[in-house]
């Protein structure tokens, strides 16, 4: 077992999502999907090691949700195996986005366990999405994300789903727990209107840094901004690109902020909430970059960039 300053623990679910064919009408296409293992899968396929503590079942659409990340260089040796289907996403593409109808009951992929014990091996740990606030990991997911606000760098992107099998309020708090114990916090315009729908996303972020964290607000074709301790919010524009595909844009954009906060090492000992302007706007715009790559062809896989 090998980690390092260098290595992200990436935490959550891996699950399939059907896709709308384009080609063939009433056709889902499966692919590798959850937020998690986009960003476990990105992470490395961008050069920075990652370890995936996920779980793993039975079916033959786990099998190709660990090819996909074997493939893109991401280990397994935390992640759980069990004998259970794999959760399904069906994807409802729409002119506001793409929603997302749930198969979550009874899965292997929320079977995921405590990792509170490995976390300090590693550089930095994320957590988020799905796996947060579906039990039985939700728990599993807190104890580990205490933990690596305690002993490493704790990554959050809330990622907010929300479906008829979850308890949007109950969902909604313990995202919100996990934010505050976050260095760093990734979220949309969307995600921070559904958990504190009574402030302007913008005042959401300008506290949640004023505590201490770098904060990056995604807005999708309107760009991203990012809030520090020390400055005024550094904003870019999103990457001009032919829109192919949306799915895992998002996902990328967090594996491009992580890639780069940890390639110049500015993640540890509290650099990241210290950001100076032309760190911040370098970081912004290399994450789009990667988002952009992905949103340009369909599948959820970036394209290698160079940080620098």
């Amino acid at each position: 077992m090998t980690g390092g300053p260098g290595a992200v623990l990436v935490m959550g679910e891996a699950l399939i999502d059907l896709v709308p064919s384009a080609q063939e009408a009433r056709t889902h296409l499966a692919q590798p999907g959850g937020a998690p293992a986009n960003v476990a899968a990105g992470l490395a396929g961008l050069g920075t090691p990652s370890w995936y503590a996920g779980a793993l079942g039975g079916d033959g659409f786990a099998r190709t949700i660990e090819e996909r990340l074997v493939s893109a260089g991401a280990e397994l040796g935390l992640c759980v195996r069990s004998p259970l289907p794999t959760a399904l996403a069906v994807a409802d593409p729409g002119p506001e986005g793409t929603g997302y109808h749930f198969h979550l009951q009874d899965t292997a992929t929320f079977r995921i366990q405590d990792r509170s014990s490995e976390v300090g091996r590693f550089g930095a740990v994320y957590v988020g999405g799905l796996a947060a606030v579906v039990e039985p990991a939700a728990e599993a997911v807190a104890a580990t994300a205490r933990a690596g606000a305690r002993e490493s760098v704790l990554v959050v992107d809330p990622n907010v789903r929300e479906d008829r099998t979850l308890d949007p309020e109950a969902a909604a708090e313990r995202l919100r727990e996990l934010c505050a114990l976050a260095h760093v916090v990734k979220a949309s315009d969307e995600d921070l209107v559904h958990l504190w729908p009574d402030t302007d996303p913008d005042e959401t972020c300008r506290i949640l840094a004023g505590e201490g964290r770098l904060v990056v607000l995604t807005r999708g074709a309107r760009g991203s901004t990012a809030y520090t301790r020390t400055g005024e919010p550094v904003s870019v524009p999103a990457v001009p690109v032919d829109v192919v595909n949306t799915i895992g844009a998002g996902d990328a954009f967090m594996a491009g902020v992580l890639s780069w906060l940890v390639g110049i090492g500015a993640h540890r000992s509290g650099g990241a909430s210290t950001l100076p302007r032309e760190r911040a706007e370098a970081m912004l715009r290399f994450a789009s970059q990667v988002a952009a790559s992905v949103v340009a062809q369909s599948g959820t896989e970036p394209s290698v960039l160079n940080r620098a």
